[in-house]
């Protein structure tokens, strides 16, 4: 039912005279049990007043235009502006668009303009990539909150004063211990709760230098995660995955600086020690790998685990995880930081960390790259691609001029090895044929010193399950099998070099002159040996051939290259080997993670040093082993040094010689210390002893009726001999 009610109500003409009180009244009365009789308190709905401008940025040393050009820088601004977030709106203002270019009384910009985003996250966003942008030849962005710039208003004019500097105080030298006289080396263990660094000379036992004592006094543990040294051994990092990494340096250890960093998993240096990236390995993370300068502790960018668009929307969360996050890789000088994408690298310049010339490295099909050790240049390899056989490619940077290109068919996989002081190149390609049921290996080696970049092919008929170059010279091991499963396999040597020797005659005399040649040259093969690993030592000739693993032997043999000699000695369930920086010492562990029951290392966990010759030095052994990592040390002396220093190393054989003696007997020394303390006081004592004797030789006489003991004239001395006969032996003679 629809109840229609009609108000008549009195309408007053604007030309009629104002209502008086009556007609009020009147009208009130008329309209009396239609209004409620609650009190009207108008609510109206105003939208919430932000006054914290966190999302308002100024953006300063823009060019000075005249007002002719104003348009037209108005419009590039906005528009760098608005590729980072959509600027603020407000409804019945159609002239504010969030981006403001102020001007001069004259129409010029002052070479500022003033932003406002729709959210305080996108703000800080532009701030963190607007920052430094090269905007032209001339003019570099400078960012800045538009709060902190306000209070610049609040700053007094005046004359500036200059504010008194800080005491200075001086860092920890985190090079002292390069100083020892000794020329040891460190390491440091993580074992229990225990972190400890040692001394290790390279002929005895290791000695404590520091195992946190200062902390353990405080209450707390230096580290209860993994720990790591720097590439020159400068710093050593200790993980806190609740907080971040701490590190420390110098003679005593001090703490040296913090990063925030939770859930860090593991940390990785640039080789020039200026940056330090952490990683939390969180796939839901958008800041998951951070990259810090070290001298200022600061931020420099952050990144997702995975490259955008890197995953394909198609797999499954499960086929997801199984591929692993694309690594970052520094160039060797820490100017350039680079990862690999979809069909790009990303490469980052420091330490704006913004990409190289504002665009990535295309490439497509890309699986892996690699930089130089000793050149910022990039080496990829792409399998067949959009009816491109599969390649190898070296990149120079920053030129992205392409030095090299090998192709490559029939591709089934490629690993990239690089020679430590950046001369050559390996790719150990896995090749298949037509059918695709047959494997079967080839190696592609880049001479990179010589003109043009010559790649040599080096066919191997069997299986190759590893490939490691000499880190000081030409040579190169391969492990090799007819099937890759085999527990017998062959280990052959090559070098880059081959040397032929002529004769050329002179009259009657030959004399024969050498000849080194840029050819591989097969140096020899070991037939029938169970490694599954080799490990050269990082001053070269001496290798080791490891059976590591839990079904592996533990077999070690230390092989000298140039003089064929063989050690062979085991570790048994050995899954580490560790040279020291200088070739004298090697590490062999049996290690477990952190976290979890691994109660199978529980028996055999610890650590054994051997020297390059395969002589035992030390033992360690403990319930809970996770960690052993040598000190890196930089190498300071250039190949030519090195050279000349063995060739005269029989000059320094004395001063090295007086040397080790002169440590011996200290060490000799302070290990008698205690018994030669001993045979004073028992010499002191029968010297006494003697003296008091003597001192009652009269009295004693006197008893005696005046016999003197101690005369030899009262004694009758008679001689007796006594032969006995051990053996007879008869012997005939015709």
């Amino acid at each position: 039912i629809i109840t229609i009610v009609s108000i008549s109500l009195p309408i007053y003409s604007t030309m009629a005279s104002d209502p008086t009180v009556d007609d009020l009244a009147n009208e009130a009365a008329d309209l009396d049990g239609y209004f409620s009789d609650e009190a009207l308190v108008p609510e109206p709905n105003y939208p919430p007043l932000d006054e914290s401008f966190k999302r308002c940025i100024v953006v300063s040393n823009l060019p000075k235009v005249p007002e002719s050009k104003y348009d037209k820088l108005s419009k590039v601004v906005l528009k760098l502006v608005s590729r980072i977030g959509n600027l603020v709106q407000y409804e019945g203002s159609d002239d504010f668009t969030g981006f403001l270019l102020p001007k001069a009384e004259d129409g010029s910009t002052v070479g500022c303009a003033l932003v406002e985003y729709e959210t305080a996250g996108d703000a800080k966003k532009a701030i963190e990539v607007l920052e430094g942008w090269k905007f032209d030849k001339n003019h570099s962005l400078h960012v800045t909150p538009y709060e902190r710039a306000s209070h610049l208003e609040e700053v007094e004019e005046g004359e500036f004063t200059q504010p008194e500097p800080e005491p200075f105080k001086e860092r920890p030298n985190t090079m002292s211990w390069l100083e020892d006289s000794c020329q040891r080396d460190q390491f440091a263990i993580r074992q229990g709760k225990e972190t400890e660094v040692y001394w290790n000379d390279g002929r005895g036992e290791p000695v404590v230098d520091y195992d946190g004592a200062r902390e353990k006094k405080a209450g707390v543990n230096w580290c209860d995660y993994y720990v790591q040294w720097s590439p020159q051994g400068s710093y050593f990092a200790t993980l806190v995955p609740n907080k971040g990494v701490i590190l420390w340096g110098g003679k005593n250890f001090e703490k040296l600086a913090r990063f925030a960093a939770p859930g860090v998993d593991f940390v990785v240096f640039s080789p020039q020690e200026n940056y330090m990236m952490t990683n939390n390995n969180n796939r839901n993370d958008p800041q998951a790998i951070k990259v810090f300068s070290i001298q200022t502790s600061k931020c420099l960018r952050a990144f997702p685990l995975y490259p955008k668009d890197f995953l394909d929307d198609k797999l499954s969360e499960s086929e997801k995880s199984a591929i692993p996050p694309p690594p970052f890789q520094w160039s060797h000088d820490d100017n350039y930081l680079a990862r690999m994408g979809k069909d790009l690298i990303s490469v980052f310049e420091t330490p704006s960390m913004k990409l190289l010339d504002k665009r990535s490295l295309g490439a497509d099909g890309i699986h892996e790259f690699s930089f130089s050790p000793k050149s910022n240049t990039i080496a990829y390899w792409a399998p067949e691609h959009k009816n491109q056989p599969a390649h190898v490619d070296l990149i120079s940077l920053p030129s992205r001029k392409k030095l090299r290109q090998k192709n490559l068919f029939n591709v089934t996989k490629c690993s990239m090895v690089w020679q430590e002081g950046g001369e050559y190149l390996g790719v150990k390609v896995t090749r298949h044929t037509k059918s695709k049921k047959t494997l079967y290996n080839n190696l592609e080696l880049f001479r990179m010193n010589e003109p043009g970049i010559p790649v040599e092919m080096l066919d191997v008929k069997d299986a190759v399950m590893s490939f490691s170059w000499e880190p000081q010279g030409s040579r190169f091991a391969i492990i090799h099998a007819e099937n890759p499963t085999s527990t017998k396999v062959n280990v052959t040597f090559y070098d880059m070099f081959k040397t032929l020797e002529a004769e050329k005659k002179k009259g009657k005399k030959a004399a024969k002159e050498r000849q080194i040649v840029a050819e591989v040259n097969k140096v020899e093969t070991l037939e029938g040996k169970g490694c599954n690993c080799i490990f050269w030592s990082p001053a070269g000739g001496t290798i080791i051939l490891a059976a590591l693993g839990d079904s592996a032997s533990g077999t070690l043999e230390f092989y000298d290259v140039n003089s064929k000699i063989l050690t062979i000695k085991e570790h048994y369930r050995a899954n580490q080997v560790l040279w020291d920086p200088s070739g004298r010492t090697v590490c062999t562990t049996v290690s477990q993670p952190i976290g979890g029951g691994h109660f199978k290392f529980a028996m055999d966990n610890g650590y054994i040093l051997w020297t390059f010759q395969g002589k035992q030095l030390s033992q360690a052994s403990f319930e809970a082993f996770y960690q052993f990592q040598w000190r890196p040390r930089e190498e300071l002396s250039t190949k030519e040094e090195i050279t000349e220093i063995s060739k005269n190393l029989k000059k320094y054989e004395k001063q090295f010689n007086a040397f080790d003696e002169a440590k011996k007997r200290r060490l000799r020394l302070e290990e008698t210390k205690g018994k030669r303390k001993s045979r004073a006081e028992f010499r002191a004592t029968m010297a006494r002893l003697a003296d008091w004797r003597s001192r009652q030789k009269q009295e004693r006489m006197e008893l005696l009726d005046g016999y003197d003991s101690e005369d030899e004239g009262n004694f009758s001395v008679k001689e007796v001999t006594i032969e006995t006969v051990l053996n007879t032996k008869e012997e005939l003679i015709y």
